[in-house]
This record gives C-alpha cells, structure tokens and sequence, in this order.
C-alpha cells in the first residue's frame, strides 16, 4: 500500500470558537494499513481547518499504537502526550452489512469465509492480495476488495460494483470475478474476490506501451457501452492490468461504473477515458488528472499537434493517433449516448437492501427534561454493542509487523 493512500481524515471537530488557538479539537483518521479509527486530539492552534495536519502526525507513530488504542492526544508540537484505550472515546462507525441469505441477486455466486483467505500483501486501500484453497485443494491467488467504512456511497458503490461483476459476461480484456467473501458469524456479505493478475498496470511507465493494447481497450469500451449499457467511468492507466501470460490488458476496479443513466457523471465517459488514458501513456503527462472530470473535455489534449513520446512504444505516435481518431469518429457516428442508453443487452441489478441492523433504536442523549431521545439509523460500532448487534471487526496488525516478521523468519 502506498503511504500517501493509507490515512484518510474526516476532518476537524472543535469544541469552542475554532479562532482560538486554545480550543479544543477532535480529528477522527482512518487508517487503512489498520483497519481502525484512530481519534486524534489536540487544539487548535495545531489543527487549523481543512489543512489534515492530523495526518502526518498520526503517521509517525501510528505503527507502535497498541490495537487497543481508540485516541491519541498530542501537545502543540504534534509530539504524542497521551493515549486512551476508553471504548467511549472509540467513533469506528457500525457497518450493517448485508446477511447473504437476503442477498438475493448473489444467491448463484460461489463464496468464501473470511477466515480461510490468508493475507499476502495489502494492495490499496480496501484490497488485499489474499490466497486460499478451494474445494480441490487447489490454490488460488485472488484480490480481496472490502468496504469497511458506513458512508451510503461506498456501500453502494461495493454493492453496484459486486452485482455488476458477478453478471458480467466473460471477456479476455476483464478481470473475472471469483467469490463472495462472507463474514464467519452471522455470514454476511463483507466483499468479493477477483483474480489476482501479477503483471502490474499500465501505471508502471517503464512497461512499453503496445499498440494492439490500444485496439483491445477501444474493443472492450464498445462492448461495455453499446452492448451492456455500462459505463466504466474510471478508465486510466491504474486500472488497466498486464496479463503477462496473454500479452492482454484487462479492465479492473467498477466501483463507478454506471448503468444506462444510473450514476452517469458528466465528463467519465469512457471515450474520455481512453482519449485521456492514451494521452498520459504516450507523454507522461499527468496534468490532467488533476482536474474536476466535469471540467475535462478531449480537446484539450487532441487539440495539442504534438504529443511528445516520453514512453517506449511499438509503433509510431502518428499510428496510435491516427487509429483513435478513427475510432472516436466511428464512435460519433454511432449515435453516442443513445446508443449506450438503449443497449441491446443491459445490464440490471437490484439496489442495496437496507439493513434491518439499522431499525433498532438507540439512545441519542436527552432533551431538556432529561429524557431519552430514541432515534434510529446510523450509529457508531459501540453503541451497536451496547444495543448487542453484531459487529464485525477490521482491526488488525500494520503491515510493517508483518514484514518484520517475515524477515525474521528468514533467518
């Protein structure tokens, strides 16, 4: 997992006039080597706001936190003054994650228990490169992607995502899907599997960039488009796999993927993607990137005469563009967006089922004649406990303990 993808804040909370330097504050940070919400605390004057400085500070030490640990307060400085493991001080946000049996669009789906995958390396955020032997025996190599956090848009982004690759046709230029991953206790839909292919992305710009590569994506865009009606939405360099064993590159990650007009966003359109992709696989030149998707528009870089190879490629530049002009010129003349709306063979899945988990009600302090509030909904992972649902838990060891224990084994 990269360093820069690991934390992830939800800001700063004040408690008194975030002016005064004297204020106290509360900055809740995902770790996502962890799997645990870490509470960081200080005061203002350290934590002004939308600047995360809570980041790199939770950072430096992040690593020797007992998993007890639920927050942290650190003195003006950044310095570590203190530790509590109060499960009051403890915010992880309760996921109620769907039980397979209610599942129904996953009912044909072949699944896992959680238990029986074996970490071998942590990919990214919310994907690991698991392994675990089927009902042959045999191993399997394969990327475990989950969903830990309660934000309505994640959830159905992992829900979308896991119907959406569960029923999708097989293809050479996909990653295919391979099992749902379920929870030991109670047996509810915590991610899926997919299989793992080792020979890096496109991502890596020491990979000479080949030209059949670029007929295999516009093929595969055409077919997601105007046969399915989905819309990737995500197309980049990171996302495109090398098979090294076919010399194919496959298509990963769905978690924006759009049906018809279903979470159709301005400016992802996979034509976009592509004209974009190649641009940056071409030059290197990742500027781009960088801007609102609804702000980008293909001529900015097919308006440029030259695009500068800084990339080993197979043929020539004037090769690669002359053949996407010819496809983005078939592409028009297609019919465009009503062609991808009315798909001779789209795709449809049910949405995510709300949990029952989430109708129980809880106690959410009281009013002025001290009376309880009762209210139902969200809530953290605590109180969930208190109320006796049942939580499943992330937590687990910084990959750099394991590591260190690898290495320790090998002498």
């Amino acid at each position: 997992m990269k360093f820069q993808d690991r934390f992830y804040s939800e800001g700063q909370g004040y408690f008194g006039p975030r002016e005064n330097p004297l204020t106290e504050a509360h900055c809740n940070v995902w770790d996502w080597d962890r799997l645990c919400m870490v509470k960081v605390k200080g005061t203002a004057k350290l934590f002004p706001p939308d600047e995360d400085v809570e980041v790199p500070i939770l950072a430096q030490f992040a690593d020797y936190l007992s998993p007890e640990v639920r927050a942290v307060t650190v003195d003006d400085d950044g310095l570590l003054a203190g530790v509590s493991t109060d499960p009051e001080e403890d915010d992880t946000p309760f996921v109620a994650y769907i039980p397979f049996s209610v599942a129904e669009s996953l009912a044909d789906c072949r699944t896992i228990q959680y238990s029986k995958l074996h970490e071998l390396d942590r990919l990214g955020p919310g994907v690991d490169l698991s392994s675990y032997e089927d009902e042959s025996g045999i191993p399997q190599k394969v990327a475990f992607k989950f969903n830990p956090l309660d934000k309505p848009q994640r959830l159905k982004m992992a829900w979308d995502e896991l119907n959406l690759l569960k029923d999708l046709p097989p293809h050479p230029n996909i990653v295919p899907f391979d099992r749902v991953v379920l929870e030991d206790v109670e047996s509810r839909v915590i991610g899926f599997t997919t299989k793992y292919i080792p020979g890096g992305t496109l991502d890596n710009t020491n990979v000479p960039f080949r030209f059949e590569w670029l007929q295999q994506l516009t093929e595969l865009v055409d077919f997601l488009n105007l046969e399915l009606g989905i819309m990737h939405q995500d197309i980049a360099p990171r996302n495109l796999l090398i098979d090294r064993d076919t010399n194919k590159i496959l298509l990963f990650d769905f978690d924006w993927a759009a049906c018809g007009r279903n979470r159709l966003l301005d400016g992802r359109d996979d034509v976009t993607g592509v004209v974009f992709t190649l641009y940056e696989l071409i030059t290197k030149d990742t500027r781009f990137t960088s801007i609102p998707h609804w702000n980008l528009n293909i001529d900015m870089v097919q308006s440029i005469s030259v695009w500068t190879r800084n990339r080993e490629l197979d043929s020539d530049v004037s090769k690669f563009r002359n053949f996407l002009n010819d496809w983005l010129a078939t592409r028009k003349s297609d019919g465009g967006l009503e062609r991808y709306l009315n798909a001779r063979n789209q795709l449809t899945w049910p949405d995510l089922p709300t949990a029952s988990d989430y109708n129980i009600p809880f106690e959410l302090g009281k009013n002025s004649d001290g009376e309880p509030i009762w209210t139902t909904g969200p809530r953290f992972r605590r109180t969930a406990m208190e109320k006796g649902q049942y939580c499943f838990h992330w937590e687990r060891p910084p990959q750099s303990n394991l590591l260190n224990k690898a290495k320790s084994g090998m002498h």
